[in-house]
């Protein structure tokens, strides 16, 4: 939306991370089973702008599960609103810690599809 842009028409970097952050937050639940919260994001470098209009899709891997933490990589392509193909236009990873309703580090079960 124009509100989430700079003068020149560019959405702004933090609401494109904040997608991210929730794509990722999306697959540490599921592959948690419950409450995680972002402590790093590692790697992230934009590669091209992003304009109003343009579509915008997220994709979330896992890349590792640890005994309470898990990274999960985002890449990010945009397609201009009357264009045919996408381009990259940023990636990052992202860690997540499960934690429990008290906000502390728990334990990833051993069942972990996303």
């Amino acid at each position: 939306m124009p509100a989430d842009t700079n003068p020149s028409g560019d959405i702004f970097g933090g609401w494109l991370m904040s997608q991210m952050d929730l794509a990722a937050g999306n697959m540490a639940g599921r592959v948690s089973q419950g409450r995680g919260a972002t402590v790093a994001v590692e790697g992230m470098q934009f590669l091209r702008p992003v304009k109003v209009g343009d579509e915008v899709t997220l994709y979330a891997a896992l890349r590792k599960v640890g005994r309470t933490s898990m990274c999960i990589h985002v890449d990010v392509w945009a397609r201009g609103r009357l264009g045919k193909a996408a381009e990259k236009v940023t990636s990052a990873d992202f860690v997540f810690v499960a934690i429990d309703e008290s906000g502390v580090p728990r334990q990833i079960m051993e069942s972990h599809s996303a």
